[in-house]
């Protein structure tokens, strides 16, 4: 019998495989050399191996989810959760403001230091290469190389 893991791939099974077949409808771009639906596709692939994953390891187990009353292997940090959620949304909000790379890299760069805050000058510099080398490899991958638009800031003009 499946447990919760189980019927969570399941489902995201399901909905992968649907969002990859309405890829097939997507129009080839003459202006790119991958169309539309090339990167989608990498992503629901890949979402579709491992929900499939999580569904074998599940009936692998054997135990349909954990027994009533056992308590998770890692506790609930739901204040994780509110912090990640609302430095994404100040994320969103900023976008338009001061554009995609300055919105990227700040948006990069919290998280590392919400998530797990350096201390040391070391960890510190690590962060601040880490923002970097991110929004400069998105930058350059979805602007240069895909000529993707990516939002300008009405505050910085970039």
């Amino acid at each position: 019998m499946l447990g919760r893991d189980g019927i969570a791939g399941l489902a995201c099974l399901a909905l992968s495989l649907g969002l990859l077949a309405l890829t097939r409808g997507l129009p080839q771009s003459p202006m790119v050399p991958v169309g539309p639906a090339f990167y989608p596709r990498i992503v629901l692939v890949l979402m579709a191996g491992l929900s499939l994953l999580l569904v074998v390891l599940d009936l692998r187990a054997g135990r349909g989810g954990r027994p009533a009353g056992a308590k998770p292997a890692v506790p609930p940090n739901y204040r994780l959760v509110v912090v990640t959620f609302t430095t994404f949304i100040v994320y969103v909000v900023l976008l338009p403001l001061v554009g995609f790379r300055v919105a990227t890299f700040l948006f990069v760069g919290g998280l590392q230091v919400l998530l797990e805050p350096p201390r040391s000058a070391r960890r510190w510099a690590l962060v601040l290469a880490i923002a970097l080398a991110t929004t400069a490899v998105t930058y350059l991958a979805f602007e240069q190389y895909l000529s993707v638009l990516l939002p300008r800031g009405r505050w910085t003009g970039y």
